[in-house]
Formats: C-alpha cells, structure tokens, sequence
C-alpha cells in the first residue's frame, strides 16, 4: 500500500494482523555534518516510491537491547517515524497514538520489539512512534548550540504528524501523545514547551522521572565527557569528536562519577543526561509549569509501577545501598528530608535498609513525581487521571517498564519476558487487553474507564490480577510522608 507524505510517497508492507506498518520514514535530515548539534532541519524529498519496510538506523548509543537493531558508526539518518495503519483507517479519520521511547535520554529506539504497535492499531488507533537524538547528541549541553536537541526532535515528528497524518487515515487533530521513564520525561517537557503548543491533545505518561538539569550542571558534565574524549569542551573541540567517540566518553564518564562534585546523586545513578531547563527551549521544571496551567488545555493520564527501583537496582542501573549510613548518604545526596527516611523506616520496620533504599528511590524519582504532575494537572483547571501498576508475580514485582508491554498488548514480544519478569500466562494477557483498552478508550474519548482526578481528591486505579481495583482518593501514610515535601528543593536526580 503507498501512501503520500510532504517528502514523497512511501510504501509499508502488511501483517498478517491486517495492519500495514510503514517504517523509518524520515521526518528530519540528518543531525550530522552541517546539521550536528543543530535544531531538525527539513528532510530531503525524493522521487519515486520509497520502501519502507524495515526501521530506520537508531541514534548514536552503545546499548544493545533484546530484539532491536544497534548503532553502527555511519549510521546517520536516525530522525524517522513509523506508523501503523488498521485497515479501517478507511472509514475516516482515526486517533492518533504517538510513542515517545524511554532509555535515560540515553539509550532505546521505537525499534523496540515491546513497543510493536499492531495491537493498538487493531483497537483502532494510528499508530506512531519516532526516533530521536540521544545520549550526548540529543541532550549535551555544547555553549552555541540549542539545548534539548532530542525534546526539538520529539516536537518535529509531531509537526510531521500534523501534516502528514491524514494520509495514514489519522486525525491531526486528535493526537495522543505517549511515552515511558524518560520518554514520559520528554512529554512533560513538550507539555511545558511553546514549541509543542499545539501539536497534541492527550497525553500518557508511564513513570515520569524527576530529572531535570541546570544549564550550569549540564556545562559540568559537558566538561567530564570532553576530558573523557581529550577535547575541549566548547563547540569547537566537541565537533571534532565523532558521535562514536562521545559515546564512548559518555560511557566512561558515567563508569567514573562516582565522585562527582557537581552532582552528588551520581554516586548513586550515573545518568548524564537529562533535559536542560535553559529558559528557551524548555521555559521551566515542568511540574511548575503545569502547576501554573501551562498544559491545562492537554487531558493527561499519568501511571507508575509500584517498585520502580526493583527492576533497577536488579539490571546493575542504581548502587548497592545496605547500612544504615549509606542510606543517610543517599538521603543527603538527594535532598530528602530526615523525616521521609524515617518515615520509610516505620512503615517498612522488618525491611532491609535495601529494600528501604529501593522504595524511597523509586518513590522520589518515579512515584511521587508522577502523582504530582496528575493532581497539579488537575488542580490548575485540566482533566487528569491516575494509575498505577501493581501486578505481582512471585518472581516479579510490579517494576520499571513491566507496565509497558502489558499496555501496547505485547507480553508476548521478543525481550519482554525479561521486563515482566517471566513468561506471561493466561492472567498477564487478560491484564494486558485491560490496560491496551484503556490506552486506546483514553486516546479516543479523553477517558479510560474511571474517576478523573480532582482538586480535592485522587482516584488511583490499581493495575492487578486477577481484578483490578479503584481507591476512590489516594489518602495512604505513604502519601502523607511526602505532603510537605518540595520537589524543586530535591537534588538533580535522574
């Protein structure tokens, strides 16, 4: 099946699902050469018909993933979408579902077998994902050179959405936009930028980290990764090291930043890169920003898994905290007040300290974060709603990014044993079409199927087998240990 694009024609190949994924159509040139470090800049249009059957390269990165394709030096044009069309995109125009992958904004690509969008389009979205810079080509600080270069290429593909999606049998103008860890970082950032107004209206948000740098904080860690490379750290020096290069000094200074003055939390996580609050291109902490109204005309749906940090600590992401001092360490590393670490200590009294760690990480860096941005949502005249994940199996909890493949209808993919911790049974699949309808209610009407968060009160459902279940107001001591507690008073995290 061909379809038409500003850019050209373009032809995907269908499944026999009865969907047609069109895949690694691309939406920007590539980042490189003249155009490294830059803002996207237009694609280049091309004669005939191009193929497009297969996903584009990924972004500059060392990561290997299950199931997905790596980067190879040379790879360079990274900036594509793919799309996934049902067959009854031919009655009119359909929701639009946009996914934004995670990966610390430092690794990850919609390549992804768990991000396979052939459910959702049989649910009767439209189905997008993208890939963007990252690592230190879509986030390094580099002093000339724009700030949050992954988050401008987000808000491109979206711009592509809007004038191309028709021809997919999309709606432009019912634009769900949705994405996981630091995917889902990225989205309240786009709900905080004016260079986003506009190109979506619904958002979903699956742990929302609280990470966030000052331009001075991203300098310093610039200046670590150029004496990692042996270059300078101004623009100069930079553009003289390969992509494949500043990976590698990514990596070793991240292996290295244990000692790190600048942020003290590294010594805990050594993620490097996060988006710059730099006044231009992301105006604010997003959290202020919506709080304020910023995004109230978005309807947002916002989810976290119960023990976020589970998953991390056991894939080697996070230190080994087990004493009583290297928890108070930590506490001081973050910013968290003394109360919340005794707090953590009185409602887990037969815990070790490790499992107290893990907790209160999670919280301070997914959990709380994520409700927050719900309840400010809400409070600041927009429509919100709360979920949160609470599978548990006995040999996995409900941990980071075991939500995702549950809701894209793929515990079954390539890898995503790992994520839900083993594979799934009759319970997993059925949890999966729940939470899969949800995503695909909400894009299409604004509601998932409960309570929308208040002013004065948060509805949470509760993601589970074998039923789920609805608090009618998230009203719990764990909640009440953070009350008083101030986010933009908390350390840079991840």
């Amino acid at each position: 099946m061909v379809f038409e694009t500003s850019h050209g024609r373009v032809r995907g190949r269908d499944t026999a699902e009865g969907v047609t994924a069109v895949l690694g159509i691309p939406y920007a040139a590539e980042p490189f050469g003249s155009h490294r470090f830059r803002e996207p800049q237009p694609a280049t249009a091309w004669a005939g018909i191009r193929d497009c059957t297969a996903f584009g390269p990924i972004a500059p990165q060392s990561a290997e993933l299950p199931g997905a394709p790596v980067w190879r030096e040379g790879d360079e044009d990274i900036l594509t979408v793919n799309v996934w069309v049902p067959k009854c995109a031919d009655a009119g125009a359909l929701p639009v579902f946009f996914w934004i992958h995670g990966g610390a904004y430092t690794f990850g690509s919609s390549a992804q077998p768990d991000f396979d969008g052939t459910a959702l389009a049989r649910a009767g979205l439209v189905v997008v994902s993208c890939n963007y810079r990252v690592g230190f080509e879509g986030f390094g600080h580099v002093r000339g050179f724009p700030d949050n270069r992954g988050l401008l290429d987000q808000a491109a593909a979206l711009r592509w959405v809007r004038e191309n999606i028709a021809a997919f049998g999309g709606d432009p103008g019912n634009v769900t936009v949705a994405g996981h860890s630091s995917g889902a970082g990225s989205i309240a950032c786009l709900m905080a930028m004016e260079r986003a107004r506009g190109l979506f209206r619904r958002a979903i948000t699956h742990s929302v980290p609280k990470a966030f740098f000052t331009v001075e904080l991203a300098a310093a860690v610039t200046e670590r990764i150029a004496a990692e490379a042996g270059v300078a750290p101004a623009a100069g020096g930079l553009l003289t090291a390969s992509p494949a290069q500043l990976v590698t000094a990514s990596d070793k200074a991240a292996a290295n930043s244990g000692a790190d003055p600048a942020a003290a939390i590294h010594a805990f996580e050594p993620v490097l890169f996060q988006p710059v609050v730099d006044g231009e291109v992301l105006p604010a902490n997003p959290l202020h920003a919506v709080a304020s109204g910023a995004a109230r005309q978005v309807d947002l749906l916002a989810c976290h898994t119960l023990e976020e940090y589970r998953f991390l600590h056991m894939v080697g992401a996070v230190r080994e905290v087990t004493t009583e001092s290297e928890l108070a360490d930590f506490a001081e590393a973050l910013g968290l007040p003394a109360h919340l670490v005794d707090g953590y200590r009185t409602l887990m009294p037969d815990a070790p300290v490790l499992d107290r760690y893990v907790a209160m990480f999670g919280d301070a860096q997914f959990g709380e974060y994520t409700t927050r941005l719900a309840e400010h949502q809400a409070r600041a005249g927009g429509r919100a709603y709360l979920a949160r994940f609470a599978r548990r199996r006995e040999e996995a909890g409900p941990w980071h990014t075991a939500d995702v493949p549950f809701a894209f209808g793929n515990v079954d993919a390539v890898g995503a044993d790992f994520l839900i911790g083993g594979a799934p049974d009759d319970h997993d699949r059925a949890l999966s079409a729940r939470m899969l309808r949800s995503w695909a209610d909400f894009a299409t009407t604004g509601a998932p199927g409960w309570p929308a968060v208040t002013a004065d009160t948060t509805p949470v459902k509760h993601w589970a087998f074998p039923v789920d279940r609805l608090a009618a107001d998230d009203r719990t001591d764990l909640r009440a240990l953070w009350r008083d507690v101030r986010f933009d008073l908390l350390r840079p995290g991840r």
